[in-house]
This record gives C-alpha cells, structure tokens and sequence, in this order.
C-alpha cells in the first residue's frame, strides 16, 4: 500500500470521526426538547437513507464509467453488516438513559483497544509496541477528557451494558468498512449499509413505542425491560423538520462515507485510533454549543488523544531508509 493512500485514509477517516463526534450534541439538544430515542434515531436513519438515495442517482447519471454493481452475495453481506450502524446509534443512546454521557463516551471508545484485538486476531499478529502504548494514551486520555475521575456518579449496570454493546457495534461498523465489498462505489455501499441499519432501528421504533401504544401485551413485554413509560406515545413527526436533516447528515450520510473511503486505506487498528478524534469534538461542541464547562484536565486529555494519533503516524526506523534510498 503505497503511504500517500495511508494518509488519504487517516483524512478521511479523521474528518469523519470529528464529523460524528458533533453529533451528540445535536441528540442532547433534541432530548431537551422533549424527543425519544426512538424519534430520534428513526428520524436520523430515514432522512439519511433519503439523502444518499439522491446522491447515489446523481452519481449514477453524471459517471461517465459504468459503476460496478453489488453481487447477491454482496448486497446480503452489506445488508446484514449494515445493521451494527443501527445498532451502534441505539445501544449509545440507551446507554445515555441510565448513565452520565461522560461514561458513556468512555464505553464507546472501547472500540479502540478491542478494534486492535480484532485485528491481531484477523492477521494472527500480536500488536506491536507502537499502537500498545498509543491505544493505553487513547485510554488514559479518554478518561481525562471526560473528567470521569472528578465526578461522582451513581453507576447503573444497565448503562454499562448498552455501552460496551455500542462500542463493540461500533467496531463491527469499522471492520465492515474496511473488508467487504470494497470495489463498489462509496454511495452504494454506504445505502445497503444503511438500510440494514434501519431495519434495526425500525424495528425497535415499533418495538419501544408504536408497539406498545396499540398492543397491551407488547406494552407489558416491554415494562419488563424497562420502567420507562415516557416513550410509550404518538411518533412526534417535528422532529423530521427540526432535527432531522443535520442528525442524517452527522449521523448516517457523511461519517459513513468517509469512513468507507478511509479504512480500507488504514487498517482496522490504525483507523480505530484516528476514529477517536471524535471524543475532542464531542466536548468542545459540548463547550460551544451547550456550554458546558471544560476543564483544563479534560483538554489535558484531548492532547493526549491527539498526541497518540501522531504516534500512530510517525514513520519507523525501516520506513526512514526506505525514504532514505528512494
């Protein structure tokens, strides 16, 4: 792989995570305003689905090469490796119900280390010592950035469950990424993708709140899961024309294409790295926007994460001569 397409890829996927990193704040806004989760994300996967539905037409009319077309096979594996899309999207916003979000964000950057698991075992390569200690910086920094040691917070078994699920979700939607399929166009992948992340999504709509305002015995099947009985009510369609279009957009149009376009270029293990920029974005919208207090641990953090990103990027001693020679 020639190193020009490494950093193309470390662009892409940089971009991508910091675009998605924005995201949270967007949910948070649209909680206050009295939206479910179930709203929410229906409204996120629908309008994106919509969108790179007109983008995928545009491509097709204006390419002046014919665009290769999913195989049977293919379209199955998109379809159903999609669906960890939807499932990341939902596992963290239910996360988000039981614990505090800085918890939440930790849980989710365990896709960090266990996206280096993955790929040791996929290459049968124990990690070398560069993105050990750049994963354990990640850890340490992700920990400061949230300033979860300066809080006390009661934690709910619960959140940490739905937490760790997103994460390992998130990890399924990079591995996906970066392995199958990987010679159709950005746009189709990224729409079968989505798809199957809205039938999940669909799905637990009717499930969490359509379901049980109609069904009593689905009412019941789902108290037991919950004692939640707030999103048990008529879908509130506003949020297709309040939040709708910049949650698709953060969420489901841009982060996925960049993402597609730039971990067959990383790697697995190294795009888990740079995926984590999402974490500084994450706080410093939340300073922006909502304005909520930063501390100087929590930027002490984010430089952290930033420095083990150029750890991961730094040439070794045998890419040195070989730029040496050439």
């Amino acid at each position: 792989m020639e190193k020009k397409n490494i950093f193309k890829g470390v662009v892409f996927v940089g971009i991508g995570a910091s675009i998605y990193g924005m995201l949270a704040t967007f949910v948070k806004l649209s909680y206050k305003d009295g939206f479910t989760t179930s709203e929410v994300t229906t409204a996120q996967f629908v309008m994106g689905f919509l969108g790179l539905l007109i983008l995928n037409f545009i491509q097709t009319i204006t390419s002046k090469k014919t665009l290769a077309s999913p195989s049977s096979k293919d379209f199955k594996m998109l379809m159903l490796a999609g669906t960890s899309l939807g499932c990341t999207s939902l596992f963290y916003y239910i996360s988000v119900q039981y614990i505090n979000v800085s918890i939440a964000i930790v849980l989710l950057m365990q896709s960090v280390w266990f996206s280096v698991v993955v790929e040791s075992f996929l290459t049968k390569k124990f990690p070398n010592l560069k993105k050990i200690v750049a994963t354990l910086i990640v850890l340490v920094g992700t920990v400061l950035a949230t300033n979860l040691i300066n809080i006390n917070v009661n934690i709910d078994w619960h959140g940490i469950f739905w937490g760790l699920l997103a994460a390992a979700s998130f990890t399924m939607t990079m591995f996906t990424s970066n392995t199958l399929a990987t010679n159709l166009p950005v746009l189709r992948k990224s729409i079968i993708m989505l798809s199957g992340g809205s039938v999940i999504v669909l799905l637990f709509l009717f499930f969490a709140q359509i379901g049980p305002l109609y069904f009593p015995e689905l009412k019941s099947f789902y108290l037991n899961f919950t004692e939640n009985t707030q999103h048990i009510r008529a879908f509130d369609y506003s949020i297709f024309w309040t939040y709708g279009f910049i949650l698709a957009l953060f969420g489901t149009i841009i982060p996925p294409i960049l993402f597609n376009l730039g971990f067959p270029n990383t790697g697995l293990g190294l795009g888990s790295i740079i995926s984590s920029l999402e974490l500084p974005v994450s706080v410093t919208m939340a300073f922006v926007l909502l304005g909520e207090q930063v501390l100087l641990i929590q930027w002490f953090g984010i430089i952290l994460i930033l420095s083990a990103v150029i750890l991961m990027n730094l040439p070794s001693k045998n890419e040195f001569k070989e730029a040496e020679i050439s």
